[in-house]
């Protein structure tokens, strides 16, 4: 019980709730406006639940069809996966289908709703592409927020967070391969040119889930070459929290040593390394390289400490 109300107690914790509810909101409000009018079936359990709805309710409760998929995946991920994954999924899972909801009694798509230019069907942009476009830039933006704070939003990100686990896939084309599935149960209620439609959005998801996802996860690996590398090295470590790795270096032209310093930081980090160069003037060569992923210890610490310095 007072572990649970020391992580109650941290910023962190309030954030992350704040983030996950905000993402949640968007993706209902994608799900909701560009995938219900048109029964537009996009790799997803919100349009799988959109298909089982259709075929077994007449399209009737959606919000209980994606919750009761949901908990056998949140089963899943607590066993698969880990903790604390599966208790923000357990969130942002539940309140998918009653956001769904609300967006509907808030605004009804009826109000806003065009006829498909091409099928004469319900839809919101009037063409489905368009429909298209606009719920998988919301959904991959909602996906790869939720990832960066090791949540998701239900349902299909559970599947790719545990195919990325075991079987070491980006999550993009984990997202892609599940989706794909999926899609192929819209035949039920779509014809071929909507499955399509469907399975074309379901792999530009996935394209994008990786854009957002290394855009959020950017990191900067920096080398730098510098004969006050120890004030460098105690500036990385003491001020910025960072682990640096040492090599001695040969220069090809001047054929003199030196030690060069090779660490990985955040955009934040980099700018106040280089203004810390630059305020104390010390010549240093430098380079950095952009680095999508990082595995080991070196998100760890950091946020050890940081939740140490909180609850103090």
């Amino acid at each position: 019980m007072n572990k649970i109300l020391s992580i109650l107690a941290t910023r962190k914790f309030w954030i992350e709730l704040i983030i996950m509810t905000l993402g949640m909101m968007v993706t209902a409000a994608a799900v909701y406006y560009f995938l219900v009018p048109s029964k537009l079936i996009i790799g997803t359990i919100s349009g799988l639940s959109i298909v089982l709805s259709n075929i077994f309710t007449h399209g009737q409760g959606l919000g209980i069809w994606i919750m009761c998929i949901n908990i056998v995946l949140l089963i899943l991920a607590f066993i698969l996966i880990d903790h604390e994954f599966g208790f923000k999924t357990v969130y942002t899972a539940l309140i998918l289908g009653p956001l769904t909801d609300f967006w509907d009694w808030v605004f009804p798509w009826q109000n806003i709703a065009n006829n498909n230019i091409v099928t004469g069907s319900p839809s919101v942009m009037g063409d489905p592409w368009l429909d298209l476009c606009c719920f998988v830039l919301l959904l991959s933006a909602s996906q790869a927020l939720m990832f960066s704070i090791n949540a998701s939003t239900g349902g299909l990100d559970i599947l790719a967070k545990i195919v990325n686990k075991f079987l070491h896939f980006d999550i993009g084309a984990s997202v892609s391969v599940a989706g794909a599935v999926i899609c192929c149960t819209a035949f039920f209620i779509n014809d071929f040119r909507m499955v399509v439609i469907g399975l074309i959005g379901t792999w530009i998801n996935g394209l994008v889930v990786d854009y957002f996802t290394a855009t959020l996860n950017n990191k900067k690996r920096v080398c730098i070459v510098s004969k006050d590398y120890d004030r460098l090295r105690h500036f990385i470590i003491d001020d910025l929290q960072r682990g640096c790795t040492m090599y001695e270096v040969i220069g090809g032209y001047t054929n003199e040593k030196s030690i060069e310093l090779e660490t990985l930081l955040n955009k934040d980090e980099f700018s106040k390394l280089m203004n810390y160069i630059n305020k104390n003037e010390i010549s240093a060569f430098t380079t950095a390289g952009n680095v999508s992923e990082v595995y080991g210890f070196w998100n760890k610490h950091k946020r050890k400490s940081k939740e140490h310095a909180e609850q103090r």
